[in-house]
């Protein structure tokens, strides 16, 4: 896309149920520089776009890092396969420009959405063109969202928090919650990767997200001995769970109810009036725990990503 090209993009028609994003919320991300020129891509014919695939990343990204909307007229014959071509496109640009990873294909979803065939329609060829394009991993994940009606619970002394300004403490904890986690892509990237390698990338993800450091605690049992810890963060947009999680000798106690209810509490402290949350479909504890704790279920996520390296 060239900025020329701002008006035809932001008016594209997009009818199916997947993906809308209306003009107004898509001129306010260029605005933010969340949506640029250089992520959206286009596939033209005599000076029509036929398709469009808009690629998203924090305003201060140097690289996109989901694919936010992808988009074919109904028109065209082999929906897929165009989508696929335009995804490639975008995938060499970005790696010619020194991104080092593919970035994910993120499809927000209504939790029936399985029983809509229009929608399973429009998620059918959008799937098939992400893996025709590298991004052959595939999770669902519950996206959860806190407000202040559910009620903000109160310490019950069970768990002793305390902040931690050591940052190798926290790749030390980062490694002993990742054995045994039901997280998708934790189990993943220890596939391919040694446990502090994999500690580390986490750690410097959540050090990159728009969260302060400074909310992050370790959890003690009130005998000293390390329970887990909770890593409040936050999106562009709100406050958020990010990470949390109970080191593997101590689970099965209801720590996890615990941790969670720190972070609600570090963000309602903070002024928050809404806090989000996804885990993992078949993060069955983890969901549980988020609707113990009054955080409310409002779509599904399906995730598409290149496999990890």
């Amino acid at each position: 896309m060239t900025d020329a090209d701002m008006d035809r993009v932001a008016a594209y028609p997009a009818g199916d149920p997947v993906g809308r994003i209306p003009e107004d919320r898509f001129r306010a991300e260029w605005a933010d520089r969340r949506f640029r020129a250089e992520w959206t891509w286009l596939a033209e014919e005599d000076g029509e776009i036929l398709a469009r695939a808009l690629w998203w990343g924090r305003s201060d990204s140097a690289h996109p890092i989901t694919l936010d909307c992808l988009h074919v007229r109904p028109s065209v014959g082999d929906r897929a396969g165009l989508a696929a071509g335009l995804l490639d496109a975008g995938h060499r640009s970005f790696a010619g420009n020194g991104a080092t990873g593919t970035p994910r294909y993120e499809i927000s979803l209504p939790g029936d959405w399985r029983e809509d065939p229009a929608t399973v329609a429009a998620v059918t060829w959008r799937t098939a063109a992400a893996r025709r394009a590298g991004l052959t991993e595939e999770v669902e994940r519950l996206r959860y969202e806190w407000t202040p009606e559910a009620g903000v619970p109160e310490p019950t002394g069970r768990l002793v928090f305390s902040p931690e300004p050591d940052d190798e403490r926290f790749v030390e904890v980062f490694r002993r919650i990742a054995a045994g986690s039901l997280d998708v892509a934790t189990r993943r990237e220890l596939a391919t990767m040694d446990a502090d390698r994999q500690a580390r990338e986490d750690m410097a993800f959540y050090l990159g997200c728009p969260g302060k450091r400074a909310w992050w605690r370790l959890a003690h049992t009130p005998d000293g001995a390390l329970a887990g810890m909770a890593v409040p963060s936050r999106t562009p947009y709100h406050p958020n769970v990010g990470y949390l999680g109970v080191v593997p000798e101590l689970r099965g106690r209801g720590y996890i109810d615990e941790i969670l209810a720190e972070i609600t509490r570090i963000h309602h402290g903070n002024g928050a009036r809404r806090v989000t949350a996804t885990t993992d479909t078949v993060n069955t504890p983890m969901a549980a725990a988020f609707e113990r704790a009054g955080y409310r279920n409002t779509e599904i996520r399906l995730v598409l990503e290149a496999p990890a390296v």
